[in-house]
């Protein structure tokens, strides 16, 4: 069966280091899989400011 070089490459890489996956679980873990807040989202879409239409012509400050 056909397996690319890429395919073979990942496949020796997680050989040698058998505990690659769960590092990369844990590391995504800290940096995005935190609890939501509801009220601070609502809070959060509440307070943007709506762009400009076209941001090369500034509002007149007069």
């Amino acid at each position: 069966m056909y397996q690319s070089e890429i395919t073979r490459f990942l496949a020796e890489l997680k050989q040698k280091n058998p505990r690659l996956e769960q590092s990369q679980r844990e590391g995504r873990a800290l940096l995005w899989d935190r609890p939501q807040d509801a009220d601070t989202a609502r809070r959060n879409r509440e307070s943007r400011i709506a762009p400009q239409a076209y941001v090369y012509y500034p509002k007149d400050f007069t």
